[in-house]
């Protein structure tokens, strides 16, 4: 089957792409307002784009039509956020920060996540998170109103200390237990079921 997406509405188009590009690694950006606001929302519009510099991309779509979310208004204010990944302890407190909270709300406080500060940035980070990249703003590119693609440059990582070998800092995430977006409502996928096939 062969589908024009310029023929098709905005939400089949949306269907088609995230039941198609599956798995996806999960996002659970937390950001600070101006004002010192914690926020905290799951993003799987999300990869590494770069290694020099060490850069992430994070698409920021937005719920409510022209409304930018409060995780890319906060990154455009501060200039800063932190990506922590998520595994299976964590799905369920970011299943919750996926709701859709006032601005005035802190979702650390929320959904009952300790936040824990940044080394090279203010924004606080997920202590519960296995891994997390402290990231400064590089680029902000507008697709449409309200919906972003921010690229940040990693300045600093926290991985905890039974994923990582410190001699030669190969990070096991085979035994991070993290977890990916799949298509629809709610399913995920585990990173548990891996096979190993060395490069030719």
């Amino acid at each position: 089957m062969e589908i024009d997406f310029a023929s098709l509405p905005s939400d089949r188009r949306y269907k088609l792409l995230v039941s198609s590009l599956v798995p996806r690694p999960i996002a659970l950006i937390s950001t600070m307002s101006r004002t010192g606001q914690g926020n905290i929302a799951p993003f799987s519009f999300f990869n590494a784009v770069c290694d020099d510099p060490p850069a992430v991309a994070v698409g920021v779509n937005c719920n409510v039509p022209g409304r930018t979310k409060d995780t890319a208004q906060n990154i455009r204010d501060t200039g800063e956020f932190i990506v922590n990944l998520v595994d299976e302890a964590l799905a369920s407190k970011m299943n919750q920060c996926g709701a859709s909270f006032p601005p005035e709300i802190d979702e650390f406080d929320a959904v009952g996540l300790t936040p824990q500060a940044g080394k090279r940035v203010r924004v606080p980070r997920i202590a519960e998170a296995p891994i997390s990249f402290e990231c400064v703003r590089m680029l902000n590119i507008e697709l449409s109103v309200g919906r972003n693609v921010v690229i940040g440059e990693v300045v600093y990582l926290h991985v905890r200390d039974d994923l990582i070998d410190a001699n030669s800092l190969h990070v096991h995430a085979e035994q991070a237990g993290l977890i990916a977006r799949m298509h629809g409502g709610g399913w995920y996928a585990r990173t548990t079921d891996l096979f190993n096939m060395p490069r030719v």
